[in-house]
């Protein structure tokens, strides 16, 4: 089973940003979708953005122009470069990989907290 290490999360003031890192512990195969999502406390986890193997990309309306997904394809890193935060974005933040072995894999999260 493949684990994916998140860094990057932390304390920023209302219009800072952040960059969040995933990297996989290990060799995921057949990598065909990457994703962000947040669970804010008491909330429902949900997407944030996405990314294709083909390099499409989707985000969540609340992110967009503000958010941008990437991969770094010589070590599998995906990231989430986040502009402009908002106290909103509070949350803990969890990466997801699908592949095609393993099949699923997700990070532990890391809390991203926006507060003056």
């Amino acid at each position: 089973q493949v684990q994916l290490v998140e860094s990057g999360g932390g304390l920023v003031q209302p219009g800072g940003s952040l960059r969040l890192s995933c990297a996989p512990s290990g060799t995921i195969i057949g990598i065909w979708y990457m994703a962000w999502y947040r669970q804010p406390p008491g909330k429902q986890r949900r997407l944030v953005a996405s990314m294709t193997d083909h390099g499409s990309t989707n985000y969540h309306e609340a992110v967009k122009g503000r958010f941008t997904i990437s991969r770094d394809n010589s070590n599998g890193t995906v990231y989430l470069q986040m502009n402009s935060l908002k106290p909103e974005d509070t949350a803990v933040y969890y990466c997801n990989i699908l592949g095609s072995q393993p099949r699923d894999s997700w990070g532990q999260g890391t809390q991203v907290t926006v507060s003056s």
